[in-house]
């Protein structure tokens, strides 16, 4: 397709849609639609933001970000089912940065409050706020959101733009519509006469849209089955494009040195290495150093050997220094309190009282492609390639950074070699574009070293978490939490958007305050920890950290009151969220969880509602050669509506590895203000060999679509603990596990 793509600014208006059948799409159509940010080429008919057809066949555009996650194929899939197109049929490709392409469903995150139990009304509320994403171009891929923006968007586009292409056919033959079906990309008159949408697709565009309704689950094709991702060919083969691998016509290439402490640049001598064979330019970028030269290797050992004289940094220097920062946020007051049930200061008196604290340490994203960002700046107009999470931020980071309109900015989202959160940020765009603008009419491609990568994350923040309960017959009667960790949704969206909501950072708190149990006397608090070095979203954010606080408690509550731990979490969670009761009796039933233990196994449990889904994990582990190994794994998990079966099983697999990953063996630590960590062989993720077996079941018993990229991994580093306790009767509760057990290689 010959412009595809292109941001224009003229609009191709979607209509108004009238839509029968109970599909909640008014909400969605409340104001009037953003304009199409797509130009087509002679030929082409982009018939909305989302389907563009020309005489080659059907593209359809999907705007979130594909780290591996398999996105693009899901979203495409919603259109190709109500289309009536197999996805053989169609191309998929990542839509520009534009407004069109908005998440709806971020914002109304927040009005849903702990989600399990929302009301019809604060679903309405949320979904009605969704529509403010517009107006900040929010185009976000994270918080596991993709599936429930495009869930009931994208079959409408789908079965509005079928509609549209009967009418046009209706037309030509001069039928009613109600005498027209569609198959695999044509519409097929009662005589067997057969036009392919590909011919229908200019007529199509002149129509108003008409009324639609979209198809039950029941008679879903493609949805709900296991079909093959589009982007698994081209990754498995090398030939799929992430920013990393662009080249374009007089390509130079540049690697950056920042400040080990975060902070600036006091003085240096570039004069030697200026001299270097392969070396263009050296750049002052306030913060650190850059060097262009004619291939990365070359720009990474040059900027390396300048010598460099640093300022201090701006937050505590060392990890006993971050740890008093964050002890002492307790003494302030609490930055939330999202959860207060009942009275936490009033017990019975025959309840037993048990207490424990928990601390977890920074964490790297350690994302397999390094940051990367290739931009070409010629004066006027800036062209990027890159993986962004938030392409709309990016652009206009980088406009402002190159004194320029954001629409002369246009931006090629590629693959993403990892996420994670990660390419939320807006750095590594930062950076290439005050880079290029050193050497404008020529495109530089900017590659982070893994040691810069590793030394300038935005890192999952340390935290530290007291706990209080007590139990009396058999269950819990009171538990109370306070957090304290350094708060991660107002600073990331300072950086990529310019400013960030007020009031208390869920962050903190999430994974605890809003856990589907039924304690009847329930407080948790959030305390905001400052001076802290820069964090940002990590893989499940909050519930990550209060994952393994809140579950490794409820283990401890469950022993103290001497009842099986599954049962003591399904009998307080039966009447509050049954789907987290399934899950716990399927993980129960998938285990053996009642049957007799062979020697020298140990079992732990551990259930965590995250992004609108609950999962339940049990993790199974034994001794051998004197070090403990992880076994097998057995999970389930309620999305409410199983799109994709197979990437649901791999991306829980996914998300339990990184979990076992960071418990066992990841952190971060800091001396003299810098980050220790440079490389793989210092952060060293879970090998191969301490993978355990996993088995996956998908329930679909709740009534509303969550997310699932990312609740895989909070109940993953408490079940591991709570195995670990069963096996040696020891319980641990700071992380990394490494510095507690030897575990198998």
């Amino acid at each position: 397709m010959s412009s595809i793509g292109k941001i224009a600014r003229r609009t191709f208006l979607f209509g108004t849609l009238a839509v029968a059948g109970g599909a909640a799409f008014a909400a969605w159509y409340v104001a009037k639609p953003a304009p199409n940010p797509l130009e087509p080429g002679e030929g082409e008919t982009a018939l909305n933001p989302w389907v563009v057809i020309d005489n080659e066949g059907i593209t359809v555009v999907a705007p979130h970000a594909e780290m591996g996650q398999g996105t693009m194929t899901t979203w495409a899939a919603l259109i190709a089912e109500e289309l009536d197109v197999t996805l053989d049929q169609i191309r998929i490709i990542h839509g520009p940065p534009a407004q069109a392409y908005y998440n709806h469903a971020m914002l109304g995150l927040a009005v849903e409050g702990k989600g399990y139990d929302a009301s019809s009304l604060q679903r309405s509320l949320g979904d009605l706020i969704g529509h403010v994403g517009k107006v900040m171009s929010l185009q976000v891929t994270g918080g596991s959101t993709a599936m429930k923006d495009g869930f009931e968007r994208m079959r409408v586009v789908g079965a509005t733009t079928r509609e549209l292409l009967v009418q046009a056919a209706a037309n030509r033959l001069d039928v009613s519509p109600a005498e027209l079906v569609t198959d695999k990309g044509n519409v097929i008159a009662p005589d067997g006469t057969k036009i392919p949408y590909t011919r229908l697709a200019a007529e199509a565009a002149e129509l108003e849209a008409p009324r639609i309704e979209l198809r039950e689950p029941e008679e879903w094709k493609i949805l709900g089955t296991r079909f093959q991702r589009v982007d698994i060919p081209a990754k498995t083969t090398g030939t799929a494009t992430f920013a990393i691998d662009t080249r374009l016509p007089g390509q130079k290439f540049a690697a950056i040195r920042l400040a080990p402490t975060r902070a600036t640049v006091r003085d240096f001598d570039a004069f030697e290495v200026s001299r270097l064979p392969g070396v263009e330019k050296v750049v002052d970028l306030g913060d650190g150093l850059a060097v262009i030269a004619s291939n990365t290797w070359i720009a990474q050992d040059a900027v390396n050997r300048i010598p460099v004289e640093w300022n201090a940094a701006r937050y505590q220097k060392d990890d006993a220094a971050l740890a008093k920062a964050l002890e002492q946020a307790f003494d302030k007051e609490p930055d939330s309190m999202l959860r207060d049930d009942g009275d936490v200061t009033r017990l019975h008196r025959d309840a037993q009282q048990i207490e424990a604290e928990y601390r977890v340490p920074f964490l790297a994203h350690a994302t397999m492609e390094p940051q990367s960002c290739n931009a070409w700046f010629d004066g006027g107009k800036l062209r990027l390639w890159t993986g962004s999470q938030m392409p709309t931020f990016a652009v206009s980071v980088a406009a402002e950074e190159a004194g320029l309109d954001e629409d002369d900015v246009e931006m090629t989202v590629t693959y993403l070699g990892g996420g994670f959160g990660r390419r939320g940020e807006v750095d590594a765009v930062r950076y290439a574009t005050r880079i290029a603008k050193e050497v404008p009419g020529s495109p530089v491609l900017l590659t982070y070293s893994r040691e810069e990568d590793m030394t300038h994350d935005f890192y999952r923040p340390a935290a530290i978490a007291r706990f209080r309960g007590a139990v009396r017959e058999g269950t819990a009667e009171m538990l109370e939490a306070r957090i304290s960790s350094a708060p991660v949704t107002g600073p990331a969206l300072t950086r990529a958007a310019g400013f960030a909501p007020g009031g208390p950072d869920q962050a903190i708190v999430e994974g605890a305050f809003n856990q589907p149990y039924d304690i009847f006397n329930y407080r948790v608090q959030g305390f905001a920890a400052s001076e802290m070095p820069p964090v940002g979203f990590w893989r499940s954010v909050g519930s990550s950290i209060n994952g393994f606080f809140m579950e490794s408690f409820m283990d401890e509550m469950a022993h103290a009151a001497g009842t099986d731990p599954i049962e003591f979490r399904q009998a307080l969670c039966r009447d509050e969220f049954l789907p987290a009761w399934e899950v716990l009796n399927a993980v129960k039933e998938m285990s053996g969880w009642t049957d007799e233990k062979p020697e020298g196994v140990g079992r732990g449990v551990a259930m965590c509602y995250s992004f609108g889904t609950p999962v339940a994990v049990v993790v199974e582990v034994r001794m051998q050669d004197d070090a403990i190994r992880v076994t097998r794994a057995w999970m389930a998990a309620d999305p409410g509506v199983a799109l994709a079966p197979d990437n649901i099983e791999a991306q829980l697999t996914g998300g339990l590895a990184m979990g076992l990953s960071a418990a066992i063996g990841e952190e971060i630590t800091f001396a003299e203000g810098a980050v220790q960590q440079r490389n793989f062989p210092d952060y060293e993720p879970l090998r191969i060999t301490q993978m355990p077996q996993v088995r996956v079941r998908i329930l679909e018993t709740q009534e509303h679509i969550g997310g699932i990229g990312e609740p895989g991994t909070p109940p993953a580093a408490p079940a591991l603990a709570n195995a670990i306790f069963d096996l040696t009767g020891e319980r641990y509760r700071t992380l990394p596990l490494k510095h507690h057990v030897d575990f198998y290689v």
